[in-house]
């Protein structure tokens, strides 16, 4: 499947996969503060933004392969790839299938453990609501647990932008992914064969996927960092993006084992 691909910049490739039920154009900061750095890619993952969703059974190994294979369209033998919060997932899914494809692996607000039986049950009733009621319903169950505490109170713009991507979430989409999210393995094996760096970026006000989380997939790979981001919860890149975009600039150009540099 094609993905609707924007992308900015030049020099090392970096795939940024976007947060669950947004686009990429949440990644409009870092298109635009990463450009001078690193040549940014931010496709819309399927159903969402510019992608079709295509028949395929739920799964975030699709949407890996879709990303293998936009990278392909592009010319590109090896990048960078990361992702925040589902896109995360997405990017674990990558680790594991396209290894080979792999310069630096960077994991944004999110974790390697699979959903608990708990988690999985309200995924399918949300995928539910929605497809019956529309889009709306996810500014009710989702929206109050992707922003932080310290956007909430002082960032009202950026809390109505969030607002707005969550409403242009297609339903079907939406469907898609959370079966999709919740199907999902356990990634801890996956890090811990990692042949390349990673940086793991999490918000310090993150409820969704915490700094602890962060942490354990920090722990897992053979070669990583952390970045906590202050004063930003779930999404943060699009709350904090100068700090998001400093650490992934770092971590491109003399990351661990040298994620900016090419192979040889």
């Amino acid at each position: 499947m094609q993905l609707y691909t924007r992308s900015a910049g030049n020099g090392v490739p970096v795939v940024l996969l976007h947060a669950f039920p947004l686009s990429s154009a949440m990644w409009l900061a870092q298109r635009e503060g990463l450009a001078s750095s690193c040549r940014v890619i931010t496709p819309d993952l399927r159903g969402f933004g510019g992608s079709r969703l295509g028949d395929d059974e739920p799964s975030v190994d699709a949407m890996a392969d879709d990303v293998a294979a936009m990278l392909d369209v592009e010319g590109i033998e090896r990048a960078v790839v990361g992702g925040l919060s589902m896109g995360g997932y997405v990017t674990m899914a990558f680790c594991r299938r396209h290894p080979d494809r792999l310069l630096g692996v960077i994991l944004a607000d999110t974790k390697a453990s699979p959903d608990p039986e708990q988690a999985r049950d309200n995924r399918e009733r949300i995928a539910l609501r929605v497809l019956d009621e529309g889009p709306g319903v996810l500014v009710e169950e989702v929206l109050p647990a992707l922003i932080g505490r310290t956007t909430r109170e002082r960032r009202a713009m950026v809390f109505g932008r969030v607002r707005g991507l969550v409403q242009a979430a297609p339903p079907a989409a939406v469907a898609w992914a959370q079966r999709a999210m919740a199907a999902r393995p356990d990634s801890f094996d996956t890090l811990s064969g990692l042949k390349v760096p990673l940086l793991a970026i999490v918000g310090e006000e993150d409820e969704l996927s915490p700094v602890a989380d962060a942490e354990a997939m920090t722990r897992a790979v053979p070669d990583g960092r952390l970045e906590i981001i202050k004063k930003a919860g779930h999404l943060s890149a699009v709350e904090q993006p100068e700090a998001f975009n400093a650490a992934v600039a770092d971590f491109v150009s003399s990351g661990p084992g040298g994620a900016g540099r090419s192979p040889g």
